[in-house]
C-alpha cells in the first residue's frame, strides 16, 4: 500500500493506494475507487474493501473526503455532497496519471453514503466504467426524513439558519455528533434503535474506531445534504453497469430500501445481491458477510472491467 495525495481544486486529498500482490509497474491494471461512508475515513470499511479488491488483482484507491480525515480543507468536518462527488471525479483524474492503470477499466465501489455519492458521481463521470455499492444510502433522503416526524427537514434548516447567525456573530463553528460517542452514552440516552447501536459499536469501539474518524459534523453543512438527492436523474444518466449489495436484516439506516429503489430505477445493466442475515453494519467488516459481498463485486468487476481488446498502451498523459 502507498500513501498518496491528489488535488480537488485548492484542496489536497489523502489516499491509500492498495496494490495487488506481485505488482509490476510495467503492466496495466483495472482500478477501483472505494468511497467511505459519512463520518468514516479511508482506514475503515472503504480501506477493507480496497484491500480485498487488491487481493483480487485490482489497483484500489481509498481516500478521505475533503474536509475530513487526513485530507485538507476548512471548515473541518463539513459533509458537502458537491465536494464528496468532486472528490470521486478527482480520484479518477489521479488514476489517469498512473501509467499502470488502464484508463478504460476504472470502477467505483461505495459503502453507505459513499454508495450514494458513487452513483451520483458516475452519472456525470463516464470515465467510470462500472459501479458497485454496498449498503447504499441516499444521504439526502436520510437527512430529510430524520426522526420520521413531519417537517423534520424544515426544522433542521431553521436550526442551520440560527447556527449560521451564531457563527457570523461569534466566529465559533458549531459541531455536532453523528452518533453517541460510546455504547454507554447511547444507553444513557435511552436509544434502542438497532442501526444506531450498531453504528456506535462499529465507529466508537475498538471494532472499527480510528482516530481520524472523530464523530464530528459541521452542522451548517447539513443544509446542503438536505437538498441533495443521490439518485436524481439516475434513469437517464447512469448508463454504466451497476451492482447493488444489501443485507436483508432491515434497519433504520434505509440502505435496504435505498438499494432496492436504486436497482428499480436504474435502466443500465444491473444486478442485485441480497446477503441473507446481514444488517447494514455487518457489511462493513464482519468477515462472513463482507466475503459474500466481495465475491459478488469481484465477479461483477471482473466481467464489466475485463479487457475487451488488445492493450495498445495508455493515451497521452
Amino acid at each position: 500500500m502507498r500513501s498518496v495525495r491528489f488535488g480537488n481544486r485548492s484542496l489536497e486529498v489523502a489516499g491509500d493506494l492498495h496494490l495487488p500482490a506481485g505488482f509490476d509497474p510495467a503492466k496495466t491494471y483495472a482500478a477501483i475507487i472505494c468511497v467511505h461512508p459519512g463520518s468514516g475515513v479511508k482506514e475503515q470499511t472503504a480501506g477493507l474493501y480496497a484491500a480485498k479488491m487488491a487481493e483480487r488483482g485490482y489497483v484500489a484507491l481509498a481516500f478521505d473526503a475533503s474536509y475530513q480525515g487526513g485530507s485538507g480543507g476548512e471548515p473541518r468536518y463539513a459533509e458537502e455532497p458537491a465536494s464528496r462527488v468532486e472528490d470521486i471525479r478527482c480520484a479518477v483524474d489521479y488514476l489517469m496519471t498512473l501509467d499502470f492503470v488502464d484508463e478504460e477499466r476504472i470502477g467505483v465501489l461505495g459503502i453507505c453514503a459513499g454508495g450514494g455519492y458513487a452513483v451520483n458521481a458516475a452519472m456525470t463521470e463516464h470515465r467510470i466504467s462500472a459501479v458497485g455499492v454496498v449498503s447504499p444510502v441516499n444521504i439526502g433522503r436520510a437527512r430529510r426524513e430524520g426522526d420520521g416526524r413531519r417537517g423534520n427537514a424544515v426544522r433542521l434548516l431553521e436550526e442551520v439558519g440560527c447556527q449560521r447567525t451564531i457563527e457570523a456573530r461569534t466566529g465559533q463553528a458549531g459541531l455536532r455528533q453523528w452518533i453517541p460517542n460510546s455504547p454507554e452514552e447511547a444507553r444513557a440516552a435511552g436509544i434502542t434503535d438497532a442501526d444506531v447501536l450498531e453504528a456506535v459499536d462499529y465507529y466508537r469501539t475498538p471494532r472499527g474506531r480510528h482516530p481520524n474518524s472523530t464523530n464530528q459534523l459541521r452542522f451548517v453543512s447539513v443544509a446542503s445534504v438536505i437538498a441533495f438527492d443521490a439518485f436524481h436523474l439516475v434513469e437517464e444518466l447512469l448508463t454504466q453497469p451497476l451492482q447493488v449489495v444489501v443485507g436483508n436484516r432491515v434497519g433504520s439506516s434505509g440502505s435496504y430500501r435505498d438499494g432496492y429503489e436504486l436497482f428499480r430505477r436504474a435502466t443500465s445493466d444491473k444486478g442485485l445481491r441480497v446477503v441473507d442475515g446481514a444488517g447494514h453494519y455487518d457489511l462493513y467488516d464482519i468477515p462472513q458477510y463482507v466475503d459474500l459481498a466481495v465475491e459478488t463485486l469481484s465477479a461483477f468487476f471482473d466481467t464489466k472491467l475485463a479487457v475487451q481488446s488488445p492493450v495498445h498502451g495508455p493515451a497521452a498523459r
